[in-house]
């Protein structure tokens, strides 16, 4: 019996084969001769389904997408049945556009299709006609490189890249990624670089001083001629490794430069030996007859005065001020820190007692803690229980107020640098306004803000060197310092001579 090839396709040419949706019965085909039989060709069994190979090159599926259009098939294969029944060849190309995605073992099903709800310029690159989508690892890399979160949806995309526009958080980011970003506490960044590199500086610094502390009284604690609170190096050392002093950089009456103070290396109360000022300070002011250290405006700030002081300022940069820089960026924290750190300085050069050192970063943390009040009132709706934060912040800031009071700690230091963080925090906090006129507000705040804190900085600096500080304010000294017998009831320089 001779069974005919039914896969050839001029067996369905022949026009009494037109009305048939199957191959002839047996019984209807011719028998093949005596002797010899022909088995029908077993058909090939069907691979298993890979959808890894879906989009290769070697393969026969290409279309094999949901959604994809089956007008167009590959030449290697049937693609369905003619009008009459009849089982034709189509010799078409590719989808010229589907072609340009991508062919790999490693692509999904779905991973040319549309996102749904993305922006246009996010579907661009996708097929618009296609049902659904399941975000891939292409897809995540898409938006991982742009900032754009492919899950938010009708959000309209703020084209803004230019340095200014990110500078203020006006740049990339969709308006409802923010908010949410705002109340998840995520900032600009994760790492708060800045932060880290101060607080090593500090401790670095902290361990010098508690090394000259050694080499002058041999011992790291200062017990004599006085005892420092604070469990550090005696107030002379301070001076001498630059705390801000005011006799050390500008000509005060009753505290010149051959005024006699105990020396670094004294223990002896009354003291002996003595040594003149000028020899305290340090810094080549031996050789100098004019005091002009303006530098102990800056240098202050790394300076603490033992390690209770340190261990505080320390727990509150690693936590509070850490958080600022993350919301902040580097670049605006690292201004704002320093501006309220030298300002809190300046201020309290002007009004404490000119014959009391001053040290710490206390002034500079105060302006990160003025960041987080332009935060709360900028953000009220964003923030979870707004008054009850409100309460907490001013409870810390009274206790912060009252650590100012302790000896070698400026509550002016803490005022100034307090009021230099609202200042330039509000010009470099990124604020998220929903409408025009909360927009508008902040913009005037800033734009009031920048000539104010100028203003501060030039008035102050000028006042210092030039005018007499009580005279402008006489009960001001009081902010930083409790009346008492051994400071003079406030009075005069503050300084002890010998």
């Amino acid at each position: 019996m001779i069974i005919p090839d039914t896969k050839d396709p001029n067996y369905y040419s022949n026009d009494t084969h037109t009305n048939m949706t199957s191959p002839p019965s047996l019984s209807s085909r011719p028998l093949s001769p005596p002797g010899k039989q022909t088995l029908p060709p077993i058909p090939p069994e069907d691979d298993a389904f890979d959808h890894h190979s879906i989009m290769s090159g070697n393969t026969q599926n290409k279309n094999l997408v949901r959604g994809a259009s089956t007008s167009q098939r590959s030449g290697r294969s049937i693609s369905a049945y003619s009008s009459d029944n009849r089982l034709t060849l189509v010799n078409e190309d590719p989808s010229p556009s589907y072609t340009k995605g991508r062919e790999d073992s490693e692509v999904s099903l779905v991973d040319n299709a549309a996102g749904m709800g993305y922006s246009k310029a996010y579907n661009d690159r996708k097929y618009a006609d296609l049902e659904y989508a399941d975000p891939s690892a292409q897809d995540r890399a898409y938006a991982a490189g742009t900032g754009i979160n492919p899950l938010v949806q009708d959000v309209p995309r703020n084209t803004k890249n230019n340095p200014l526009a990110r500078f203020f958080e006006q740049g990339k980011y969709p308006l409802q990624q923010r908010i949410e970003d705002k109340k998840r506490g995520i900032g600009r960044q994760k790492t708060p670089f800045v932060v880290w590199v101060l607080t090593a500086i500090m401790v670095a610094v902290f361990i010098y001083e508690l090394v000259s502390q050694q080499r002058a009284q041999g011992s790291l604690i200062s017990l004599k001629p006085y005892v420092n609170p604070m469990l550090g190096p005696s107030p002379y050392v301070l001076i001498n490794d630059g705390a801000r002093f005011p006799p050390c950089m500008k000509s005060v009456q009753g505290a010149e430069l051959s005024t006699r103070l105990p020396c670094l290396n004294s223990t002896s109360n009354p003291p002996d030996p003595t040594c003149p000022l000028a020899e305290i300070c340090g810094f080549g002011l031996e050789t100098d007859d004019t005091p002009n250290q303006w530098f102990r405006f800056i240098t202050p700030i790394f300076l603490h005065a033992g390690f209770i002081h340190i261990l505080l300022n320390m727990f509150a940069q690693l936590s509070i001020t850490a958080q600022i820089e993350r919301e902040m960026g580097s670049g605006g924290f690292f201004i704002t820190y320093f501006a309220a750190g030298i300002f809190g300085n300046i201020l309290g050069g002007n009004f404490s007692l000119v014959g009391s050192p001053s040290v710490g970063a206390s002034g500079a943390i105060f302006g990160t803690i003025a960041v987080t009040w332009v935060d709360l009132f900028a953000h009220w709706k964003y923030q979870y229980r707004p008054v009850r934060k409100l309460v907490f912040m001013t409870i810390e800031l009274a206790i912060g107020i009252a650590i100012g009071f302790i000896p070698y700690v400026d509550n002016f230091a803490h005022i100034g640098g307090f009021l230099m963080g609202l200042l330039v925090g509000t010009v470099f906090y990124p604020v998220i306004s929903e409408t025009k006129r909360h927009k508008g507000i902040m913009w005037a705040f800033r734009l009031a803000a920048i000539p104010l804190a100028i203003v501060l900085f030039v008035v102050l600096t000028r006042n210092f060197y030039t005018g007499d500080p009580y005279a402008a304010c006489g009960w001001c000294r009081y902010l930083s310092c409790i009346p008492t017998s051994s400071n003079n009831q406030c009075q005069g320089t503050g300084l002890q001579s010998f």
